[in-house]
């Protein structure tokens, strides 16, 4: 079986592309603009017709996109994030119809939640920002192309590897930097809001069941712990797993404007689980740790 994987440099991606190469039998393509990739892709500015002459080369059996923008201006979110996955099924129908696409949306399609609430694949999209708009746009554009595709809605990923550019990848660079001085404090913005986290491999782990599931799939599967943990729960227990003696100081309501906007999320998996026999296996605490053990064991 031969898989092509967009964006093997991201989180994410790293982690699919890791979990795939390791099933038998299996060829995965690196598809991105690295100089490295086996498939040059850059959904941001190919052509359709560009980009069908890439995949008919690579000859894909499935494709897993992985690449997205997280942050950036709006034109940088539309490009990546809504451009290209309609520029990528307007390729797949050309040069690889049969292919399966297994694409990776966000839960911020939804917007924000109400408390208590276990938001399910039907749920209303009322994303609250640029962000969650350009994703939702990508997932309409795959749930529409008539492909065999299914998009992976996927909760707020934790785990090794985790980048700065998210809550705990930068409260882990937080505790690095504090070492072990008591006297040490982070200082946060607003940590009230309510997220779904979901380990980085149990996502890789649906990603591999979405590509090798037999027959056509739900169009969109929501992949997250099924739980909503409080943002400061999850700051408390990684500073406890790093062992840090100083303060935790919330500055305010300084925290970022989704979190304002946004203060309770929380995905219903049942349908993940009924489709594909998934379900979370590493507990937050566990993703914690393994966090800690990749990116901040060096203070000890």
């Amino acid at each position: 079986m031969r898989i092509l994987v967009l964006g093997t440099t991201g989180y994410l991606g790293g982690h699919v592309a890791e979990r795939l190469r390791a099933l038998p039998g299996t060829r995965v393509l690196a598809g991105g603009r690295s100089p490295a990739a086996e498939v040059t892709v850059d959904l941001a500015s190919d052509r359709p017709r560009h980009l069908a002459k890439a995949l008919a080369s690579a000859a894909p059996d499935a494709v897993v996109n992985c690449a997205g923008a997280t942050g950036g201006d709006a034109v940088t979110l539309a490009e990546v994030n809504a451009r290209g996955p309609a520029v990528l099924c307007a390729a797949l129908r050309e040069a690889a119809p049969g292919a399966r696409l297994v694409h990776l949306g966000s839960a911020a399609e939804y917007g924000p939640g109400a408390p208590g609430v276990r938001v399910a694949e039907s749920a209303a999209t009322r994303p609250a920002g640029p962000y969650g708009a350009t994703k939702l746009a990508g997932t309409v554009a795959v749930t529409a192309s008539g492909l065999d595709a299914v998009v992976l809605r996927v909760g707020n990923p934790v785990g090794p590897g985790a980048p700065p550019t998210g809550l705990p990848g930068r409260v882990t660079a937080l505790l690095r930097d504090a070492e072990s001085d008591p006297g040490a404090a982070l200082r946060l913005g607003d940590l009230s809001a309510h997220r779904d986290f979901v380990d980085v491999r149990d996502v890789a782990r649906a990603a591999h069941l979405a590509v090798t599931a037999p027959g056509p799939l739900p169009p969109v599967l929501n992949v997250s712990g099924g739980e909503a943990v409080p943002v400061r729960e999850l700051v408390r227990t990684l500073a406890d797993v790093a062992g840090f003696r100083g303060r935790i100081v919330e500055e305010g309501t300084s925290g970022s404007a989704r979190s304002a906007r946004v203060s309770w999320q929380c995905s219903d998996i049942t349908a993940a689980r009924d489709a594909l026999g998934w379900r979370p296996a590493h507990s937050l605490d566990s993703s914690l740790t393994a966090l800690w053990a990749a990116e901040g064991a060096s203070v000890r």
